[in-house]
């Protein structure tokens, strides 16, 4: 999920982001900001390689369809978030607290449902197959616990993987294959679970508190917000930035990970060994009729075939569809390279028939695949700590998800603390 994130054009009809290409001067007396992701900052040029800003924050209007770039969700309960974004005006869809578990054995699909909102659906999962019943229990210890507790306590707390943290917590291999590492897969695009048990806390806890949504205009719509509010000639779009000398008011870098290692080498952590990258594949498919009726996540928990997860987006917000007409996002976790995009989707298709039977997928029309290479940074432990100072050198400050949590609330509030060390170092107004 890019919470993940795991982690982008605007919907008509004011295509809000796609801004003109302004050449604002770069004054010695304003910050210079490179790459245009989700952010707020002192007086500044902001310095972006593409045409648009948002970075992996992205919808595209294809035929009356909005497709995000990648699969990706909201998290309602994320504090910087509501600190900086205005909620009515995203028009909110959340999902439905739960997801159905695609076995491959006994029923097509079992149902978990969220304990503490919906007790009395959730009773149904009680003695499914998805996990013992003490695996029931223990994640609702879980969700207490990681609710009670602080950002900054969990966030520096010891750290080990998240596979790890799950078997030292007592779950399952049941509840871990079926349902666990195909939800938290879908949203680290880390199968192996390597990621970081901090992660997993944050993650959980953001759950617990909130809701899982779409906005109604698309993921754009958050990025689209903060763009809005943007000086008038504060941006140059198409010109990538091919150095940094830190002379100036300041800099800060906050471009994704690859790239910021390439600006400034200095980030690299040599005792870290570096991952194979975080990649999805998001294919989108358009059909006349849904075959879930609930605003609710699938998840492949038969450890067979491609499909991570797939949703039908126009249960949760209609309007990314034309009227009449639904939309299917399917998500794989990987890269895939060595399929072609029609050779996947209609291995997609093929697989999505054994849960829902092959005359029910026939008519589905392939609309779009996405192949994000670089969907998150590395979350693996180590992780940075809580709160990490963005002051890199003499007037060089460094944000983004790869500089605190991989989460839309850990890029806005590292985003907010470079600002804020700019302009504390440099006694500007606040």
């Amino acid at each position: 999920m890019h919470v993940h994130a795991p982690h982008l054009l605007p919907a008509p009809p004011k295509p809000h982001f796609q801004l003109p290409c302004r050449r604002a001067p770069i004054h010695p007396r304003k910050a210079v900001i490179v790459g245009g992701g989700a952010r707020r900052s002192p007086p500044f040029t902001l310095v972006e390689a593409s045409d648009r800003l948002g970075g992996r924050v992205a919808t595209d209007v294809v035929d009356g369809y909005r497709l995000d770039r990648g699969f990706q969700i909201f998290l309602t309960a994320d504090p910087e978030c509501r600190r900086l974004l205005d909620f009515p005006a995203l028009r909110l869809r959340p999902f439905y607290p739960g997801a159905l578990v695609f076995t491959g054995a006994g029923e097509p699909f079992y149902l978990l449902s969220d304990p503490f909102r919906l007790p009395l659906r959730s009773l149904s999962a009680v003695f499914s197959p998805v996990g013992t019943l003490a695996d029931k229990v223990l994640v609702g210890l879980t969700r207490l616990r990681a609710a009670a507790a602080p950002d900054d306590a969990i966030l520096s707390a010891p750290e080990t993987t998240t596979a790890t943290h799950l078997q030292q917590l007592g779950f399952s291999p049941s509840i871990v294959e079926r349902f666990l590492r195909p939800f938290l897969a879908g949203i680290f695009f880390d199968p192996a679970l390597d990621t970081s048990s901090r992660l997993f806390e944050l993650v959980f806890k953001r759950l617990a508190l909130g809701d899982n949504a779409l906005p109604e205009d698309g993921i754009d719509a958050i990025a689209s917000q903060l763009a809005d509010r943007l000086p008038a000639g504060s941006v140059r779009l198409n010109s990538r930035a091919a150095a940094i000398d830190g002379s100036g008011l300041g800099v800060i870098v906050t471009v994704e990970q690859p790239e910021a290692e390439k600006l400034l080498p200095q980030l690299s952590i040599p005792e870290k060994p570096k991952k194979s990258e975080r990649s999805t594949v998001c294919l989108y498919f358009s059909n006349d009729r849904a075959l879930v009726q609930d605003p609710i996540l699938l998840l492949n928990g038969s450890g067979k075939g491609i499909v991570n997860n797939m949703f039908f987006a126009t249960n949760v917000a209609p309007s990314y569809a034309p009227p009449g007409k639904v939309l299917v996002s399917v998500s794989l976790v990987g890269s895939f390279a060595d399929r072609e995009d029609a050779d996947l989707a209609d291995e997609v298709v093929r697989e999505l028939g054994g849960w829902f039977g092959a005359g029910q997928v026939a008519s589905w029309t392939h609309l779009r695949t996405y192949r994000i290479g670089f969907a998150q940074p590395d979350q693996t432990p180590p992780t940075t700590p809580a709160g990490r100072d963005p002051r890199v050198g003499d007037g060089l400050y460094v944000c983004g998800d790869h500089w605190c949590s991989a989460t839309f609330d850990g890029a806005l509030a590292s985003g907010r603390r470079a600002a804020e060390a700019l302009t504390k170092d440099r006694g500007l107004p606040t």
